[in-house]
């Protein structure tokens, strides 16, 4: 590798590696700024519900779209302009003085997060050599996990140091260096498959939209009225249509034929019932910590941190060893471990439960997440062709995101309709009948996961390696 190669190397990786960071983070950031927001902003469970899934949504509806954007317009281009959305988004929702706004601006948040994170591993895959590819992409799935993990305590500690508008502030002058810097050093690719399937994309966000729309706002006015049986009935149909469509364009978002497989099915099973678990009980553990125990926001992202923060340590080993032990044990221990522990939380949750009673159910769950994380994308990626891998990554990381869409809805439904903010004890008893509900869930992900054929991965090759094709 001559010099100029390695210098374009590491500014390939150093680029993508914060852009792919700063979007991540704000999956889990704005978690432990819920309990201030509400109080800040005066606003209801339905729009703390869209502070998250407004950016979720969008997010996940677009994944499949971003790749396919930057093939035919240029990577770096669409790179460029996605930071920039991104970046402005976040000043919006600094600025924003009512919960209405800044639920759009965390809307548009994912749209430009949507299109920089597929990108990010496009451009990656392209400026590395191949000898190297595999180090690279190890290096930022890497980083990208990390964003999660510490997204509750990042946000936990600016919420504490100053207010909850800079987790947001902070994207901006992030986004305004990263910008001009991309531009100026990396170089512009184009992609073979440069097909855009815009009428996929118009039902499947229109529809999803309208069934989350309904699911968020069913308890406040009414699972007969005409405003939630509407948009129920009218995403149900949209949803469908989409799947009609898809089965039948020349180049589809979502290839239906990945589901005749088995694997692939399964996994993508798993993989919704953990994100559905994960987020829907995130989104009440935070807001636990400071509304019913008075602690801070950054002592609650530091309560939370041993869950978010233990595939970390995990999945290197657990990636490591399903190579040998076979991908989908891991995932199914994982999700069993990941169900065991919401469950244990929700057993012994009560208004004045000691931190020390926790810390163990936090354990437990990080640890099935590591599990879990480590070969999931490699199960899905040997499930299809090498040339399918890029729509097959995309659908599984779209399919991740809506579970934590879905997970955040209909758990916040079950709270609402159970419990409530009017006291402690209120807040406690429909938390954990929410939590127990998402346990149950990730259990029958445990299961899917458990019913996945045994399959050797083409040629035994490695995740970081099948991600890049």
């Amino acid at each position: 590798m001559t010099h100029n190669q390695k210098h374009s190397m590491i500014w390939t990786l150093a680029l993508t590696s914060v852009a792919l960071f700063m979007v991540s983070l704000d999956n889990l950031v704005v978690s432990t700024a819920l309990p201030v927001i509400r109080r800040d902003l005066h606003a209801t469970i339905s729009q703390l519900e869209w502070t998250v899934n407004a950016y979720t949504l969008t997010f996940a509806v677009l994944l499949l779209t971003g790749a396919a954007l930057g093939d035919r317009f240029g990577r770096r281009r669409l790179f460029v302009f996605g930071i920039l959305l991104f970046t402005a988004a976040s000043a919006g929702a600094a600025l924003a003085t009512t919960a209405n706004q800044l639920d759009i601006a965390r809307a548009v948040q994912g749209v430009g997060g949507a299109i920089v994170a597929p990108l990010t591993l496009t451009i990656l895959s392209a400026g590395v050599p191949a000898a190297r590819r595999g180090l690279a992409l190890g290096l930022w799935g890497g980083i990208g996990g990390l964003a999660i993990a510490i997204g509750p305590l990042v946000g936990g500690a600016v919420i504490s140091g100053v207010s909850w508008h800079w987790i947001f502030w902070l994207n901006v002058p992030i986004g305004l260096v990263l910008a001009p810097l991309a531009y100026a050093r990396l170089e512009e690719t184009h992609g073979s498959d440069s097909s855009l399937d815009l009428p996929g994309l118009a039902l499947a966000s229109s529809g999803l939209l309208g069934v989350v729309w309904a699911l968020v706002r069913g308890n406040e006015q009414g699972w007969t009225s005409l405003g939630i049986v509407a948009p129920l009935v009218a995403g149900a149909v949209l949803v469908a249509a989409f799947v009609w469509w898809e089965s039948r364009t020349a180049s589809p978002m979502l290839p239906l034929e990945f589901f005749r497989d088995r694997t692939f099915t399964l996994a993508n099973v798993a993989s919704l019932f953990m994100f559905f678990g994960m987020f829907g009980s995130i989104f009440f553990l935070a807001q636990f910590f400071q509304t019913v125990q008075g602690y801070s926001p950054l002592q609650s992202g530091l309560r939370i941190l041993p869950w978010t923060a233990m595939p970390i340590f995990v999945a290197p080993i657990a990636g490591a060893l399903s190579d040998r032990i076979g991908g989908q044990r891991f995932m199914a221990v994982g999700l069993a471990l990941q169900a065991a522990g919401l469950a244990w939380i929700a057993a012994i949750s009560t208004p004045t439960t000691p931190y020390t009673h926790i810390i163990g159910a936090f354990v437990l769950s990080g640890v099935g997440m590591g599990l879990f994380f480590a070969p999931v994308a490699n199960v899905v990626l040997s499930s299809v062709r090498p040339d399918q891998e890029g729509k097959a990554s995309g659908a599984n990381n779209a399919i991740r995101e809506l579970g934590g869409v879905f997970g955040v809805a209909v758990l916040a439904t079950i709270f609402s309709r159970i419990g409530g903010y009017q006291n402690p004890e209120s807040f406690v008893h429909g938390m954990t009948t929410a939590v127990y509900v998402g346990a149950g869930l990730v259990a029958l992900g445990a299961v899917a996961a458990a019913l996945i054929p045994s399959r050797q991965s083409r040629e035994g090759a490695p995740v970081a390696v099948a991600l890049q094709r």
